[in-house]
């Protein structure tokens, strides 16, 4: 997928806690797990084909695949509503 970047992808505000994009197919997990998760984590909930970033935490356990961690800044999506995210490699 880093093959890709950068990539824009319309992202919907949900729930108060997460940026969402729905891919139109189900993509492939090896390690899904259920528990609590971290302001920042990026991950991905099978049940929708949901991409999610988690910039806001209300206690919430869920089933989803693990994918990675913004270590700040992420408090910027907090009330900012649906908008286009742009993803790509940091320059070196």
């Amino acid at each position: 997928m880093i093959e890709k970047l950068p990539l824009t992808l319309p992202m919907l505000d949900l729930y108060g806690r997460e940026m969402c994009y729905r891919f139109p197919d189900e993509l492939p997990t090896d390690s899904l797990r259920s528990d609590g998760y971290a302001v920042g984590d990026l991950a991905y909930w099978p049940l929708r084909h949901s991409f999610v970033i988690l910039y806001k935490q209300n206690g919430e356990e869920f089933t989803r695949q693990h994918i990675g961690h913004i270590d700040s800044g992420v408090d910027i999506f907090d009330g900012m509503g649906d908008v286009n995210v742009t993803f790509e490699l940091p320059d070196e």
